[in-house]
């Protein structure tokens, strides 16, 4: 009897040990960290607490704008769009000369929805970065689909890119002056510079270009 109980107690002790074991092998396999910033990136939304990005004016990004740049994203939008002098609609429209056209009010035929059309005002820098940031928040109601581009440089690139398809290309402003020195005054970690130092005291409809307004 002793020696059937002896076994089962060791039967038991030794299942206990390989539980505890796993238990600890699973751990280190599945060990997870706290992620710096919660949730997960989605093109188009900007995320919260990227507010030294967010607070440059497009001018600033439209000072070193590459065309070519923005022609390779705007090749995203080409399902929907064109910007070729002469070209045709399609889903959304012709986007030849598009800047400086009043919004939603093209003279290339297309229908806009009210929502575009009922905007007011004409295509400028501002206008068209508010809208390929974020078309819904920009015409509420709109039927664009697109989510918009969080990048202000992948804004001020296709800009540029449309400003040059154009009978009447406008110069790219040149970076706000306060902009400017505030990019200065940044480290490469984007930390003020002085704050290490011990001396110191305390952005017509387009898809990127803009998807189709149906």
């Amino acid at each position: 009897m002793n020696d059937r109980n002896n076994t089962i107690a060791g039967w038991v002790l030794f299942a206990g040990i390989v539980a505890l074991g796993s238990s600890i092998v699973s751990s280190e396999v599945f060990n997870t960290h706290r992620p710096e910033t919660m949730g997960y990136p989605i093109e188009g939304v900007e995320v919260e607490g990227a507010t030294a990005e967010a607070a440059k004016p497009i001018e600033f990004y439209l000072a070193s704008a590459d065309p070519t740049k923005g022609e390779q994203v705007f090749k995203k939008c080409t399902a929907c769009h064109n910007a070729d002098k002469g070209g045709a609609n399609a889903l959304g429209p012709n986007l030849w000369g598009v800047l400086g056209e009043p919004v939603g009010k093209g003279a290339h035929g297309f229908a806009f929805s009210e929502a575009l059309s009922g905007k007011g005002g004409n295509w400028d820098w501002n206008s068209l970065s508010d809208w390929l940031s974020n078309p819904k928040k920009f015409a509420p109601g709109t039927k664009m689909t697109f989510a918009g581009l969080g990048n202000p440089e992948d804004r001020a690139n296709v800009i540029a890119f449309l400003n040059a398809h154009s009978d009447a290309p406008k110069p790219l402003p040149a970076a706000p002056a306060e902009a400017t020195a505030a990019a200065d005054d940044k480290g490469a970690d984007g930390k003020d510079v002085a704050a290490g130092n011990e001396a110191a005291p305390a952005g017509n409809e387009a898809a990127p270009a803009k998807p189709a307004d149906k």
